[in-house]
């Protein structure tokens, strides 16, 4: 038995606990030690470091930025928008984004995301949500988040919608959010812009606030737990 195995061993013992075959000595939480989601169609178990002397290195080890434009986000972005931390984003990945209603979303530029990113997210950089309306790049994004770009509207329609009927509340000139999926954004974490960024873009779409969710935690928080990552 190692060193550390026995000061394992002996800790739950004082606390009263038994250390089964296989237990972990870290889990995600109070009753998962592992989660599975789908990356690119493929499962993916994500758990955390198992090394009780692990550390990170590296960019995410940084205490500083330089600021601007790296500055500390606020906790809430927007009264609206809910921010969310790991647990919520656990339960997201495990329920929403293996049934397909929900999309975690990495809102870094590619060359980010290319170092790694969290499991079963999708890269949709913020600079895509701030194109124009008429981008067919966006077009194209909004459309595998559930939305779907609006034709020629009657001017009957339209004012109806305005008056909050025909589920006026969901849809603008542009967009029809009708069937927006429920969205979890990130980027590097507390300092990072790019997330808040998409997140603002998406509220000026007309994308529904209560579908939309802010991990301000981002990478580093990720990284700093030991959890999972994935290099595309």
């Amino acid at each position: 038995m190692t060193h550390r195995a026995r000061s394992l061993f002996f800790a739950c013992l004082l606390t009263g606990t038994a250390l089964a075959a296989g237990d972990k000595p870290v889990q995600l939480d109070a009753i998962r030690d592992s989660l599975e989601t789908v990356h690119n169609g493929q499962a993916v178990k994500v758990e955390r470091i198992q090394d009780l002397d692990h550390t990170i290195t590296g960019f995410f080890a940084r205490t500083s930025h330089p600021c601007p434009p790296h500055c500390i986000q606020p906790l809430q972005l927007e009264p609206r928008v809910r921010t969310v931390g790991e647990l919520e984003v656990f339960d997201f990945m495990e329920n929403e984004v293996v049934s397909g209603r929900g999309v975690l979303i990495d809102a870094r530029l590619p060359a980010w995301n290319k170092k790694g990113t969290i499991p079963g997210s999708v890269n949709i950089p913020f600079t895509l949500f701030e194109s124009s309306a008429n981008d067919p790049k966006l077009a194209e994004a909004l459309y595998k988040l559930g939305v779907r770009k609006r034709g020629e509207v009657n001017v009957v329609t339209r004012f109806l919608e305005k008056l909050g009927l025909l589920n006026g509340h969901l849809k603008t000139d542009d967009w029809d959010f009708t069937q927006a999926k429920k969205l979890i954004l990130f980027c590097n974490g507390p300092w990072c812009g790019q997330s808040p960024r998409a997140i603002r873009a998406l509220l000026k779409l007309g994308y529904p606030p209560e579908r939309l969710a802010y991990y301000r935690g981002g990478m580093q928080m990720w990284q700093l737990y030991g959890l999972t990552t994935i290099v595309p």
